[in-house]
């Protein structure tokens, strides 16, 4: 991707030093860190004593309380962060007066569009086929609106994380784009433990984070890529019926079956594993360019 002039972050504390980070700035980030990463641990670790989970079947009864869980908590962090460091959500890349407006759902649209054309193009080249339906009439819109709720959970929690209080704040003392290839990094190597993950399915996780922080620059805020990041795990998962990062969901839509060398199909990290979704990767940022042809985040200089 290429690489634009990169202009300071605003402040409402007044102006700092490029790279001098402060004792209040190291306060606020553990702050974060622990109402965000270790506040949810006692109630995660209860649902799981209550509903084990397999190491690579996920199911609709403990994925949707465990994201939301964990979503609830990443947001309360981020919010805390504002109101400590008195900012509005916006310098975070989180306008809360867009919040699932049009940019959420144009990400939506882009993400199962990509996740579609991955798959459209195996199957012109005979790697991947649908085999029917699975679910019953009754049990379709239960099933979508779940795991649509769970992978927003999903969503709001891995954007707020990667892309949007720590992003801000990485950037404010190492610039944007060093900040967004080291977050995208910790993004990836934080899917490695998924049973059935492989490399290239770790390189598309990378690209991915890369992706979205380039969304971010171009649209000004996180909202179109929670829409796409949501819509591509749920087109993966419960639409058609494939692996997530190496994790298979139950009450899927649709039974679909891959054949063929791992690095097309993706093998048992799912369609995000297989070359293709890398290469679409690469044109999907140049239709962003296209797009949204300004940098426009952040918006204003200290």
């Amino acid at each position: 991707m290429t690489s634009f002039p990169q202009a300071p972050f605003p402040s409402s504390a007044g102006p700092e030093r490029p790279g001098a980070w402060t004792r209040t700035d190291r306060k606020h980030l553990v702050i974060w860190a622990l109402i965000g990463f270790s506040a949810p641990v006692p109630f995660l670790f209860a649902l799981h004593h209550w509903f084990p989970a397999s190491d690579s079947v996920i199911a609709l009864r403990t994925e949707l309380p465990s994201k939301l869980i964990s979503a609830f908590f990443a947001a309360l962090a981020t919010w805390i962060a504002s109101r400590m460091e008195k900012r509005p959500m916006a310098d975070y890349g989180i306008p809360m007066g867009q919040a699932f407006g049009g940019r959420f759902w144009e990400g939506s649209v882009w993400g199962f569009a990509m996740l579609s054309a991955v798959l459209f193009v195996l199957r012109l080249t005979g790697e991947f086929r649908i085999d029917g339906v699975a679910l019953s009439r009754s049990e379709i819109l239960p099933f979508a609106l779940g795991w649509a709720l769970a992978f927003l959970g999903v969503s709001i929690t891995e954007e707020f994380a990667f892309r949007g209080y720590l992003l801000f704040t990485a950037a404010r003392r190492r610039r944007f784009w060093p900040s967004a290839v080291v977050l995208s990094l910790v993004f990836a190597a934080a899917h490695i433990p998924n049973h059935g993950e492989t490399a290239l399915g770790i390189l598309h996780v990378f690209g991915v984070g890369l992706f979205l922080c380039f969304t971010l620059r171009r649209t000004g805020s996180l909202w179109f890529a929670l829409g796409f990041h949501a819509a591509w795990d749920w087109a993966e998962t419960f639409f058609y019926g494939t692996a997530d990062s190496g994790l298979l969901g139950q009450g899927h839509l649709l039974n679909a079956s891959m054949r063929g060398a791992h690095w097309l199909t993706g093998g048992s990290a799912g369609p995000e594993g297989s070359v293709m979704a890398t290469l679409l990767l690469l044109l999907f940022g140049l239709l962003v360019h296209f797009r949204f042809p300004r940098a426009i985040y952040p918006d204003r200089p200290v």
